[in-house]
């Protein structure tokens, strides 16, 4: 476990009997993460470690990764996948965290606290209405309406505001909020907006120099999904102009690896853009939840072979297994490997129970409990078959 994982997550794996547990509270640069993790059947990160191919390779005894955030950039989940490793995360515990921030900068830049606030720091005394606005009545637009989406609507809903999203998959709203056919009708129509977007090619610099020109003046901003989607020159141009009247940025494009180094932005001294460290998720209950969620993932796939919401993995949703072997065979999806594995089975007068099979791209990923008693034999046939990737035994 490294960067400072939650205790909550040692807790729910020593419940369950898994005591030996390493703890580093920070990333380890990468020669010592090759040292650390040579022997470890499972590893859980944050944000900053880098599981590149050429760690995961100085792995081989790996089972699986845990993110213990939303993100999973930070793993080359192709090269998890091919070496047979599923990548769980926790896409749903820091939820509530992320859209409270939300909802508080968004009153805070409606209010024009930050640039009285920075004002005030510096002697001047700008006691005046001009330019604070209410949350009622005004138009919120919510990009990516995904879990947090939908929270901060509920929440912005319940401050008597109007909800508007648009997301690239139909979505059943939540509440009142209402649906837009493009993102350029939200950007035109929204008087505060909120992003709420996966990093990929499509949501790279998703909010430009263009989209910043077609927000109404006056607009505000608030980014608290990652870097990438803002191009941040032409926001830090867009509110030094006054087209925009105010931003709050939690996630930057180039962020620094510790609190010890030096942050960099074109938006630092701009007074009315809110900047956080990245700490949308950074409270104690949401770090306790993620740390629950995903060992729990990490202990029930070790225990019984179930991959659900496997970000990287076919996902197999399997019974509880008594009284009997359970195999797990992860290969190539490519034809020919189920009847190589029944082949054996049938070679060795094996008796299966059940069998659940799963695909995802290039792989695949078949459960099968089996009535006969372990056969080392068995196992390195199965282990031998063209395509297998691994293949594990669950007593």
């Amino acid at each position: 476990m490294l960067e400072g994982i939650h205790d909550s997550a040692i807790e729910a794996l020593a419940r369950v009997g898994y005591t030996h547990v390493v703890c580093h509270p920070k990333a380890l640069p990468e020669e010592r993460l090759l040292e650390e993790i040579a022997d470890a059947h499972f590893v859980g990160i944050r944000s900053r470690t880098q599981l590149t191919e050429k760690v995961l390779a100085g792995a081989p005894k790996l089972v699986a990764i845990g993110c213990f955030c939303i993100g999973t950039n930070q793993v080359d989940l192709g090269a998890a996948a091919r070496m047979g490793i599923p990548v769980f995360n926790a896409p749903f515990s820091n939820t509530r965290s992320v859209a409270e921030l939300v909802i508080a900068e968004m009153v805070l830049l409606l209010r024009r606290i930050p640039e009285r606030a920075a004002a005030a720091h510096r002697g001047e005394w700008q006691k005046t209405a001009t330019g604070s606005y209410e949350c009622r009545g005004k138009t919120l637009g919510v990009v990516g309406y995904g879990n947090i989406g939908m929270q901060v609507g509920v929440l912005a809903e319940s401050l008597g505001m109007r909800v508007i999203y648009f997301d690239i998959k139909s979505k059943l709203p939540i509440g009142n909020a209402q649906p837009v056919p493009t993102l350029d009708a939200l950007l035109k129509e929204a008087y505060v907006i909120s992003l709420h977007v996966p990093q990929d090619d499509k949501t790279d610099r998703l909010i430009g120099a263009n989209e910043i020109a077609r927000m109404r003046p006056g607009a505000m901003l608030v980014n608290a999904s990652r870097g990438n989607v803002v191009d941040i020159d032409a926001l830090a141009d867009a509110l030094r102009s006054h087209h925009l009247g105010g931003a709050a940025i939690d996630v930057f494009p180039v962020e620094p690896k510790s609190n010890n180094d030096s942050f960099e932005s074109p938006l630092r001294g701009i007074d009315n853009c809110i900047l956080t460290p990245h700490i949308g998720g950074s409270t104690q209950e949401a770090q306790a939840n993620i740390g629950v969620e995903v060992a729990e993932k990490l202990a029930h796939y070790s225990d019984n072979g179930t991959t659900v919401s496997a970000v990287n993995f076919p996902e197999v949703a399997l019974p509880e297994h008594q009284s009997k072997h359970r195999l797990l065979h992860v290969h190539d999806n490519v034809p020919g490997i189920m009847g190589a594995i029944n082949a054996v089975f049938s070679d060795n007068d094996v008796n299966v129970s059940g069998q659940y099979l799963q695909t995802r791209g290039d792989t695949g990923y078949v459960v099968i409990d089996i009535e006969a008693n372990y056969s080392e034999e068995v196992l390195n046939r199965l282990t031998a078959i063209s395509g297998t990737l691994r293949c594990r035994v669950l007593f």
